[in-house]
């Protein structure tokens, strides 16, 4: 993946890709949002996908894009459920490091093709989602449990380089069976723990190898701090 140029130390394609899970997050508020955010950065987690639906979510998503992870790493904060031209251009003006779509949503593709930013566009039959992937290497299949893993696999076959996430209706405890079918990554929104060992573990345990610069500086996200670094953490970090 091509470097972005500013403060992001890599791709978020290839952050995605080596976090493996994408937490999506449809908080109360915005308060509740940076908190939710400060503890998945505390347990390892490096992009967290905020969401619309989250009333003040600009102000959240401000609040947690100058954040580092466990790693020293920069945050990665996207925002997902974005339909309009008028919210695509609030989130990056928020500091949004990309936008996520439901389904296909012409008017963001055409403001993150003016502001040079990454979109990850949402889609659900094989020509909406080949669309997507055409347009910027990624998609997102949602409602992802209406097709299944063998759905995912069916897509790989026809489309083998592209950046498929699925979301929607999955459990923390399929990711694994989704990543084997082909998926990039996998969305996740509900039944991550509580518990800031256990959520450590989890993202430690489906880390893979991030791009080179990450690598060079030995942060990438198979870095792994053990779970009881993070255990009690929930303070904010700040590059």
């Amino acid at each position: 993946m091509e470097q972005l140029e500013g403060s992001l130390s890599c791709h978020p394609y290839a952050a995605i890709t080596a976090q493996r899970l994408l937490p999506v997050l449809r908080d109360a508020d915005a308060d509740e949002a940076v908190r939710h955010t400060t503890a998945l950065l505390a347990a390892g987690c490096r992009v967290v996908e905020l969401t619309t639906s989250t009333p003040g979510w600009a102000g959240a998503v401000a609040r947690t894009a100058p954040l580092s992870d466990a790693h020293g790493r920069p945050a990665l904060i996207g925002l997902g459920t974005v339909t309009t031209a008028e919210d695509a251009r609030a989130a990056l003006d928020a500091g949004a490091a990309f936008l996520v779509s439901p389904y296909p949503a012409p008017e963001v593709r055409a403001v993150a093709s003016e502001r040079g930013a990454v979109f990850i566009e949402g889609g659900f039959t094989p020509g909406e989602i080949a669309s997507a992937v055409r347009s910027s290497g990624a998609a997102k299949v949602f409602p992802a449990h209406v097709g299944g893993p063998r759905f995912i696999r069916s897509l790989k076959a026809v489309l083998p380089d592209a950046l498929i996430v699925p979301t929607g209706g999955i459990g923390p405890g399929e990711v694994r069976e989704w990543l084997a079918a082909g998926a990039a990554a996998v969305g996740i929104g509900n039944g991550l723990p509580a518990d800031p060992v256990e959520l450590a573990a989890v993202f430690a345990g489906l880390a893979g190898p991030c791009c080179g610069a990450c690598a060079r500086t030995g942060t990438g996200a198979g870095a792994g701090l053990s779970a009881g670094a993070v255990a009690g953490t929930g303070e904010e970090r700040r590059p």
